[in-house]
């Protein structure tokens, strides 16, 4: 996979040592990708402008061995999604999804799990970066983004029988389990988180929209 020629965002970046950072990208080939960039600190020619948070970048990247640090050789601004920086709701909720993805996205992940999840971040933070940064915007992306980290969960089925729920207007959400249960696989005593039938189905036309349509939910 090394040399690495491909686009990337970044969610972190931590300065190390006198001159040099590390860099957390994202990238479809790789998901969450780890790198050095060696005197992004002091170089005004090679990275400037181009490691801040959120960037979409266009990267060349190199590992030497395979238990190395990849070195983060280039970098080229493809989009720095200004308007996120001016608003400090879009921000704040930027940074979230940032960090969310950083922390739970697999290192060196499957190509197509890359795929999937870049496609997600760069569309969520384009999404952001263009309308007003509510709690239901933040709570629709961080169900897309469960669903891109392969952590979808049921919300139209029993997450324990895959049977029906029912005709109840309200149904239990079990958070361990990450789905709705039933009326017939739900013990006694059992904490459940009482949800409508009409947020679940929110939650499901959420999942099935495209990021730029959102606000017609």
């Amino acid at each position: 996979m090394f040399p690495l020629h491909s686009e990337a965002l970044v969610l972190r970046t931590v300065d190390f040592g006198e001159s040099d950072r590390i860099v957390h990208l994202l990238t479809p080939r790789t998901a969450r990708l780890t790198a050095i960039a060696k005197g992004a600190k002091r170089s005004r020619r090679r990275f400037a402008g181009t490691l801040d948070l959120f960037n979409h970048l266009h990267v060349h990247v190199e590992r030497r061995r395979a238990d190395s640090l990849a070195r983060l050789e280039q970098a080229r601004l493809i989009d720095s999604f200004p308007t996120l920086r001016v608003h400090p709701a879009r921000f704040a909720l930027a940074c979230y999804l940032a960090e969310l993805v950083d922390r739970l996205a697999p290192e060196g992940g499957a190509p197509a799990d890359g795929a999937r999840l870049f496609g997600f971040a760069r569309a969520a933070l384009a999404c952001v970066a263009s309308r007003s940064a509510d709690a239901r915007l933040r709570v629709l992306l961080e169900l897309r983004a469960l669903d891109a980290l392969g952590l979808r969960p049921e919300l139209g089925r029993c997450v324990r029988c895959a049977g029906a729920l029912g005709p109840a207007s309200r149904v239990g959400f079990h958070v361990g389990e990450g789905g709705a249960v039933c009326a017939a696989c739900r013990a006694g005593g059992e904490p459940l988180l009482p949800l409508h039938r009409g947020t679940l189905r929110a939650l499901e036309q959420g999942l099935r929209l495209p990021l730029d349509r959102l606000d017609r939910l």
